[in-house]
C-alpha cells in the first residue's frame, strides 16, 4: 500500500510522535510504501534510514500556515496517490478530513492522547484506532460509534528507533528506582517524590534517577530540595537512549494519573525491569492486568511507598518482578502493532484491498 503518514513535527520529547515513526519504520519493512509528513524534527535521519519518505509540510495551528497546509496536502495526496492517510494528531486530522473525502482515500485516525478534549476530533476518521481498551471505551461514550474503533495496544520491541543502539546496563547507585517520562503533572511525580520520601525516612536506602524532561522540571527540582531524600534523587534531563536507565534499574516506576499507553512500559519490559504503576487508562493492559507488574492507586503515595519499602527490602521479590516483567512479552512488538494497522487500512479500504 502507499501509505501518508500526518504528524504535526517528528521531535523527540513526545510519545505519540515515538509511536508513529515506529510504525512507518515497521511498515516499510512489511513491503509497503510509507511518506511521513510533518513540520519535520529530530526524527527526520531515522526515518531516511529506514526509507520512509519525508516530507515537510507545516501542519502547526498558526492561521497563516493552515490554508497553505491544507493546499500543499491536496496536492501531495493527489499527486503521491496515497491509497490511505493516517493522522496521528488532531490539527492534521482536521486538515486532512475534506481532502480525503474529495479524493476518496480513507483516513484513519490513532488517539494517543484521550486525556485531551479535542481528541473526540479525532472520531473524524473512517477508522479510529485506541490505542489501548481504555481509550476506546473513553471515545465510546464521546460518541464515536463502536463501529468505526479499533484497538491496538502500543507496542515498542523491535522498533527501528532502538536499532544499533547502546544497550548496555547504566551505572545506577543500588537499589535504583528510575523515571522516564515527561516532567508534567499528568505523570504523577509529585507523588513519587513524596512515596520515595516516606521510604527514603524509613530505610535510609536506594536512589531515585528521574530521565525526562518538561516545562515542571525547575518546580520539582525545588519540590525535592525541601525533603530529607534530597540527596538520593538525581534529575538526568532528557536522554537519547533511555534504554541504558531502565536495564540498569532495580525498580522501574511509573505513577501516572493519567496513561493512554505508554510506550515507556513496554521499553521496561523488554529492560526486565521490576515494574510498579498506577492502574490508570491502559497501564494495566500493558502489564497484562497486574500478571507483569505491579498496580496501585492512582494518587496514593503512601500506597505507592508501602511498595517501594516492601521491594526494596526484599531482593527475591524484585527479581521475581523482573521475571515476571517478561510475561507474554512478545505481544509487544512493533511488527505486530504494524501488521493489525496494515489489517485496519485494508477493511477501510473496501474489497479490493481486503481481498489483496
Amino acid at each position: 500500500m502507499r501509505i501518508v503518514q500526518l504528524l504535526n513535527h517528528t521531535r523527540r520529547l513526545n510519545g505519540h510522535v515515538h509511536a508513529a515513526v515506529d510504525l512507518a519504520c515497521a511498515q516499510v519493512k512489511l513491503g509497503h510504501q510509507v511518506a511521513m509528513v510533518s513540520g519535520g524534527g529530530d526524527f527526520d535521519a531515522l526515518l531516511a534510514e529506514n526509507n520512509v519518505e519525508n516530507i515537510r509540510i507545516g501542519l502547526e495551528r498558526r492561521p497563516k500556515e493552515l490554508l497553505h497546509a491544507t493546499l500543499s496536502l491536496y496536492r501531495l495526496m493527489r499527486d503521491w496517490r496515497a491509497e490511505v492517510v493516517h493522522a496521528h494528531m488532531m490539527t492534521s486530522a482536521v486538515l486532512a478530513w475534506p481532502i480525503c473525502k474529495l479524493l476518496g482515500i480513507p483516513l484513519i485516525t490513532t488517539v494517543h492522547n484521550e486525556f485531551q478534549s479535542s481528541a473526540v476530533l479525532m472520531g473524524l476518521g473512517a477508522r479510529v484506532i485506541a490505542v489501548s481498551a481504555a481509550v476506546g471505551k473513553s471515545m465510546r461514550r464521546r460518541g464515536i460509534p463502536q463501529s468505526r474503533i479499533r484497538v491496538v495496544l502500543n507496542g515498542t520491541i523491535g522498533a527501528a528507533r532502538f536499532e544499533q543502539k547502546d544497550r548496555t546496563p547504566a551505572s545506577l547507585q543500588s537499589p535504583a528506582i528510575v523515571f522516564v517520562g515527561g516532567l508534567h503533572p499528568r505523570k504523577g511525580l509529585s507523588d513519587l517524590f513524596s512515596a520515595f520520601d516516606m521510604v527514603y525516612a524509613a530505610l535510609g536506602a536506594g536512589r531515585l534517577y528521574i530521565v525526562g524532561d518538561g516545562p515542571h522540571r525547575e518546580q520539582y527540582a525545588v519540590q525535592v530540595s525541601s525533603m530529607a531524600c534530597a540527596s538520593a534523587v538525581t534529575f538526568l534531563g532528557a536522554q537519547d537512549n533511555p534504554f541504558p536507565f531502565l536495564s540498569g534499574a532495580d525498580i522501574f516506576v511509573l505513577p501516572s494519573h493519567a496513561d493512554p499507553a505508554p510506550l515507556v512500559l513496554s521499553e521496561a519490559r523488554e529492560a526486565g525491569c521490576a515494574i510498579v504503576a498506577t492502574d490508570v487508562d491502559g497501564i494495566p493492559e500493558l502489564l497484562e492486568q497486574g500478571q507483569a507488574g505491579v498496580l496501585v492507586p492512582v494518587g496514593n503515595p503512601q500506597r505507592l511507598a508501602e511498595v517501594l519499602r516492601c521491594l526494596l527490602q526484599d531482593r527475591q521479590a524484585v527479581l521475581e518482578w523482573k521475571k515476571k516483567s517478561q510475561f507474554n512479552l512478545e505481544f509487544l512488538t512493533i511488527e505486530r502493532v504494524a501488521r493489525q494497522t496494515l489489517a485496519i487500512y485494508e477493511e477501510a479500504s473496501g474489497p479490493t484491498h481486503a481481498h489483496a
